[in-house]
């Protein structure tokens, strides 16, 4: 796909170039996997009246608690994306445009979730992905015993991927045998990656159906993955920005994690 055809499709569709949503700026070089979500139509007079928790806001971006249950961006009207317009409010620069999540969460994972609210913001903020200026720190309840830290590179869809982990605390459980509060930091953005590098080293996510233990699945509680913290520079007013969304209370009922969170 050419720029101009990049910059031609960005008008009416979702396009993400190795799972990170595109923009006119996006380089193509060959190779990458390039997908097109096109959104459904919806009446004009239709609305998604959805609430979401903004974490923090100024005139280039935004930073939001994306809850379980919910995409990111995509073909159907309930989504992320068609909810910023109510809950973020207009930038006041000259390039303001329609607010957009500059990165995804899966649907089951809750979290925290950047955005631009800006055409230079959402360039800046996407080309900080590609080049890993943005730590994302997640955490997540294991299944299993496990080695207090350790680095999954195991590849995903022929892809160089890396994870590394730190063991927290563990409780002892009558249903799994033991579970763990578990620190990640992803080094590379694979497509499910955190679940896909957990299971391979057969410590699933608790509750996470699709790559979980058979006999262990965890029915109605949801998947125990949450997007933690961001760490970047501000790429406008060059500030250090360090921005944490708070564990969901399911975590906080099986973990005294609070004493870990001054290290994170």
């Amino acid at each position: 796909m050419t720029k101009s055809a990049l910059k031609k499709a960005l008008k009416k569709k979702y396009i993400t170039v190795n799972d990170v949503i595109a923009t006119s700026a996006t380089l193509i070089n060959g190779g990458e996997c390039i997908k097109v979500s096109v959104p459904k139509e919806v009446s004009p007079n239709k609305k998604l009246v959805f609430p979401l928790k903004v974490l923090f806001e100024d005139d280039y971006l935004a930073v939001i608690h994306k809850p379980a249950g919910i995409l990111v961006s995509g073909n159907s009207f309930k989504t992320i994306a068609n909810a910023l317009a109510q809950n973020i409010q207009q930038s006041n620069l000259p390039d303001a445009t329609k607010p957009q999540p500059v990165h995804r969460l899966d649907f089951a994972t809750t979290g925290i979730l950047l955005v631009g609210k800006t055409s230079g913001s959402i360039r800046l903020l996407n080309k900080m992905f590609e080049d890993k200026k943005i730590e994302k720190t997640y955490y997540a309840v294991t299944i299993g015993e496990m080695q207090d830290q350790g680095k999954i590179n195991s590849e995903i869809d022929g892809k160089k991927s890396i994870s590394n982990y730190e063991v927290l605390e563990c409780v002892a459980s009558k249903r799994f045998g033991k579970l763990n509060l578990v620190k990640l930091d992803p080094q590379t953005g694979r497509r499910h990656q955190l679940r896909k590098h957990l299971s391979s080293i057969d410590n699933p996510i608790l509750g996470d159906a699709a790559y979980g233990l058979e006999n262990l699945i965890l029915s109605g509680k949801g998947l125990y993955l949450h997007a933690y913290s961001l760490n970047f520079i501000h790429p406008f007013t060059n500030k250090q920005v360090y921005l944490k969304d708070e564990f969901p209370e399911r975590f906080q009922k099986i973990f005294s994690f609070r004493k870990y969170l001054m290290v994170v």
